[in-house]
């Protein structure tokens, strides 16, 4: 029976074959590697880039975002209240106000007791009834002045100071010069009374035989 020689390989030979072993490997993996490094280096790039865009949208979506009503509702407040008192003012500068009867009934009962110990017809009328006609018609005219005042501060104000973000309403300025408009026409009204324009004091007659 013929047997042949199993072969035998050397120290050098197997040295070889691992080396060579070694760089297929490292010739395999060279490609992946270098891919997963370009991904992982160009990841974080497109992430900046993903919230640089979500950043800008947000942006943009802010603007276009509709006004909050209370915000809305909040402007305005000071200058629509102090219209709505320029225009009750004026009413009330027309009208009359329990203060204006009050200090009329007081200047009766003044004259009154001037004239209690005796004066003439005349004396009388001015007395209790003149002065209380022209402190009535002086405390309707403080009224219409402050009527006055008060809306032309509300329709001037938009030109001092600070710039609005929004016009003032037109609302605030409608009411405003409706109390400029009462303001005005009872200052006249009050100046008419307080110096006999309309209705003179009434005078006493002669007495008969005089």
């Amino acid at each position: 029976m013929n047997t042949t020689p199993a072969k035998t390989t050397t120290p050098d030979e197997t040295a070889a074959a691992q080396d060579a072993a070694a760089k297929d490997t490292e010739t395999k993996d060279a490609p992946g590697t270098s891919s997963g490094a370009g991904d992982s280096a160009t990841a974080p790039d497109d992430l900046s880039t993903q919230h640089e865009g979500d950043a800008a949208d947000g942006g943009i979506a802010d603007e276009d975002l509709e006004p909050d009503p209370f915000e809305t509702a909040r402007h305005g407040v000071g200058a629509g209240a102090a219209a709505v008192v320029s225009a009750a003012l004026g009413v009330v500068a027309l009208t009359g106000a329990w203060s204006g009867r009050v200090a009329a009934e007081r200047e009766t009962l003044i004259g009154q007791i001037k004239t209690s110990g005796g004066g003439s017809a005349a004396q009388q009328i001015s007395e209790i009834y003149g002065d209380a006609w022209h402190t009535t018609a002086l405390v309707n005219g403080i009224f219409a002045v402050l009527a006055l005042l008060v809306g032309v501060v509300v329709l001037v104000r938009p030109a001092f100071g600070a710039p609005a973000d929004r016009p003032q309403p037109a609302w605030v300025r409608a009411v405003a010069l409706a109390g400029v408009a009462l303001g005005v026409l009872g200052v006249l009204i009050s100046a008419g009374m307080y110096f006999d324009l309309f209705a003179s004091l009434p005078s006493a007659g002669t007495p008969a035989g005089g």
